[in-house]
């Protein structure tokens, strides 16, 4: 057995002091991934400060029409939120596609964003892993990377980020509430997440102690569609092998607004920025969409058995924006 230390604080000031003085405790939210890894030996934490139980269990409407969701939210409640389908498709669609209903039952949207890869060779405390124990080396570049980066890794790391819900977020440019013992900041999602470079081991640009409590989503576009699509292993329970997020917006034929992120691809959701400034006042066609993602994907660097994610990706991409540039026609989604 392994002793470790539970507090369930009143507050957030109060579940933030706690874990400045705990340089090994973690926050806990649903479980639904920290519990795994302390059954695996991979977190080993000395305390669990539970914060499912504070007040951000709430899904409210800003002044602007915009939303601002409680990290303590359950990715059901999210998904089924009326609001949230409304206007906010590609969250809704992105959380159905992930995980199975227990879990999204139990998942917060807090512990969401901070869910750790699935790479293999990091949940397997036998074998070596920079992200687990920097400096051990990464076996999965030469070893089983067929569901590995193939954006934004570096020779320390391969890993992907898991989420789907983060994928949606990114294309939705939604902000990260935080509670820190310097006082409350906001992080741009795409901010969150970071690409491994030399630190494998740090997934996000959060400081320790530092605890999110919202997620704030801009007032949709008027006119603009948004979709999700993950392809996967099998059509249950399964992570992405490529995924995308798409919201885009049309007149008078053009591309006036679009905003686009893939999942699975990298260590973090990974906006395509490329692809967006390539379509900024071009005409909402499959063939300008085909050309934007392909410059997109053209930084892409697979390694041996992952080089199938780039076209995957790609297809998906140019087939969701299609059938968005359909919708905003008129026709049929």
């Amino acid at each position: 057995m392994k002793s470790f230390r539970y507090e369930r604080p009143a507050d957030a000031d109060a579940a933030v002091a706690l874990l400045a003085d705990a340089p090994t405790g973690t926050y806990l939210g649903g479980g639904t991934n920290l519990v795994d890894l302390m059954k695996l030996g991979v977190a080993v934490p000395d305390l669990l400060v539970d914060v499912s139980g504070l007040p951000f269990d709430a899904v409210e409407e800003t002044g602007t029409r915009g939303l601002r969701i409680g990290a303590a939210v359950r990715n059901s409640t999210v998904a089924v939120h009326p609001l949230v389908r409304e206007r906010y498709p590609v969250l809704s669609q992105a959380l159905l596609s992930g995980a199975s209903t227990q879990l999204r039952n139990a998942a917060t949207v807090g512990g969401n964003l901070l869910q750790r890869t699935r790479c293999p060779y990091f949940q397997d405390v036998g074998k070596p892993c920079n992200k687990r124990r920097p400096g051990t080396g990464c076996p999965a570049r030469q070893g089983a990377h067929r569901d590995l980066a193939v954006l934004g890794a570096s020779e320390h790391c391969v890993a992907t980020n898991p989420s789907d819900m983060a994928v949606a977020l990114a294309a939705l440019d939604a902000i990260v509430d935080v509670a820190s013992a310097n006082g409350p900041r906001r992080v741009p999602l795409t901010d969150l997440h970071r690409l491994p470079g030399d630190q494998p081991d740090r997934d996000t640009t959060l400081r320790h102690g530092e605890l999110i409590t919202a997620v704030e989503l801009p007032p949709p576009m008027p006119g603009a569609r948004s979709a999700y699509r993950k392809a996967r292993d099998r059509a249950s329970y399964a992570f992405a092998l490529a995924s995308v997020g798409a919201v885009l917006q049309v007149r008078d034929g053009l591309v006036h607004h679009v905003r686009i992120a893939f999942g699975a691809l990298a260590a973090k959701p990974w906006r395509a920025r490329t692809a967006e400034e390539a379509l900024l006042g071009e005409p909402a066609t499959t063939a300008a969409f085909d050309d934007a993602v392909r410059r997109e994907l053209a930084a892409a660097h697979p390694l041996r058995d992952n080089g199938y994610k780039v076209p995957l990706a790609r297809r998906m991409a140019v087939a969701v924006l299609t059938e968005l540039a359909a919708a905003s026609a008129g026709g049929t989604p």
